[in-house]
């Protein structure tokens, strides 16, 4: 299996402009309070309002990443004993800084006066779980969901050839009502593995003025996006491209931790929903892309997600599988792996009528054959035309609000954010895998 890091840190550019408390010797050194300051997203999600409802105590979060610093200023205490299914302990002895910027994002508590990096679920616990090699990443998931995760974060992918490795994880997670988050990709092409596995939420990134990030794959499995452009993070100081405590950088992996830390939120208030109840609460909250006119959105999804409406919206629970059951429909018809078209339309909700041409197929069977040409010819003619009439009347293009400046504003919700997709027909469609037999594959038991 070859796994891809899914955050491009950035370079001598983002240092020197103090951003970064570097230890590169044309970085000037910049203060603990400017990385908070730095973090952008805090004031998109307005963390006051959130955290007097929810900071994720009590909720689990599997990181399944490159390893976490567990001595990290923003960290400590935040750890729980993890797992390397090498047993070389490199849950804890991180090869990059990949995986300790994603917990910090999830449950950094940042350190001293308002100092360092906070992430979005502060009270949560990370459960910290080496990626691996040659396959063994749905071992970890079997691992997490065996020692009390319930969220699993993986921001990284693999190659289309290993998806089906996944879906037997995957389901085996689902069965015991956990959630797996992933990241969409950062080549612009679509989505892959593990985020394109059936029931796996999948996250794509957007930037501070909420619009998709070029590089963010995308395809019809894509669920939610997240910020995921500018992101400050902590860092090892070791190895990888981040040679200081503190690193900024690009990517759905960055998205994928913030939409992690958002489900535990809403796990914590809302203990006992399902995976696809929280996904559901996370979609039918999310802010809808302006100039949209079909939601799933095959760059967006449903939108960005707002962590204080998903935990403060009046939302029925719903069905068990939620918006987890179009994914894997839409999976169990699109197995070709090639990018698909830029909407998609939501599945039908269960017991609703959905509207026809008003044709039936007697009245057609009774039409002669010449008369049946050129009535499809008159309907293909009127599709046309109407479709291009929408087109015109709602353009796809992108039109972002104000965001307060990071130095200047505090933490809070932008202006009038862009009109929320208010309902999301899904329901669990035909070839949604129905609950299965725990799972017994060679890692039962959660043995290394």
């Amino acid at each position: 299996m070859t796994h891809s890091r899914i955050t491009r840190t950035l370079g001598t550019a983002a240092l020197t402009a103090g951003i970064l408390l570097g230890t590169l010797p044309t970085a000037p050194a910049a203060s603990a309070d400017q990385v908070r300051d730095g973090q952008w997203a805090n004031s998109y999600f307005g963390l006051d309002k959130v955290w007097s409802v929810s900071k994720g105590d009590g909720v689990t979060v599997a990181v399944i990443d490159t390893g976490v610093k567990a001595s990290h200023p923003d960290l400590t205490g935040s750890l729980l004993p993890g797992y390397d299914p090498g047993g070389q302990g490199r849950e804890i002895k991180p090869t990059s800084e990949h995986g300790t910027g994603m917990a910090s994002l999830i449950a950094g508590h940042g350190h001293g006066n308002g100092e360092g990096v906070v992430g979005l679920a502060p009270g949560a616990k990370i459960l910290p779980i080496f990626h691996g090699d040659g396959g063994s990443m749905p071992k970890g998931i079997k691992w997490a969901v065996d020692h009390g995760a319930k969220v699993i974060n993986i921001s990284e992918v693999t190659d289309a050839a290993e998806r089906d490795s996944f879906t037997e994880a995957v389901a085996y997670a689902l069965q015991h009502k956990v959630l797996i988050v992933a990241g969409a990709g950062n080549d612009g092409g679509p989505v892959l593995p593990p985020a394109s596995v059936p029931g796996v939420l999948a996250v794509g990134a957007v930037d501070k003025n909420r619009k998709v990030w070029p590089q963010s794959n995308s395809g019809p499995q894509l669920m939610l996006t997240a910020p995921g452009v500018d992101v400050v993070m902590a860092g090892t100081g070791g190895p990888g491209s981040c040679t200081s405590q503190y690193c900024m950088a690009d990517g759905t992996s960055d998205s994928t931790a913030y939409v992690s830390a958002a489900a535990a939120l809403v796990f914590a208030k809302y203990p006992d929903l399902t995976p696809g109840q929280v996904a559901n609460r996370l979609v039918k909250t999310a802010a809808a892309p302006a100039g949209v006119s079909q939601l799933p959105d095959s760059r967006y999804g449903y939108g960005v997600i707002r962590p204080y409406e998903a935990l403060t919206a009046n939302i029925p629970a719903g069905f068990a599988q939620g918006p987890l059951a179009a994914a894997a429909d839409t999976a169990a018809t699109d197995s070709t792996g090639q990018a698909p078209a830029d909407h998609r339309s939501p599945p039908a909700v269960q017991g609703v009528q959905q509207p026809s041409s008003g044709l039936s197929l007697p009245l057609i069977a009774g039409i002669g054959g010449g008369a049946v040409a050129l009535l499809i010819a008159v309907i293909v003619v009127a599709a046309v035309a109407s479709s291009r009439k929408r087109r015109r009347a709602q353009p796809l293009s992108y039109r972002p609000g104000p965001v307060p400046p990071p130095h200047t504003a505090p933490p809070g919700r932008p202006p009038a954010p862009p009109q929320q997709y208010a309902q999301q027909p899904y329901g669990p469609p035909p070839g949604y895998p129905q609950q299965q037999a725990p799972y017994q594959g060679p890692y039962q038991g959660g043995g290394r």
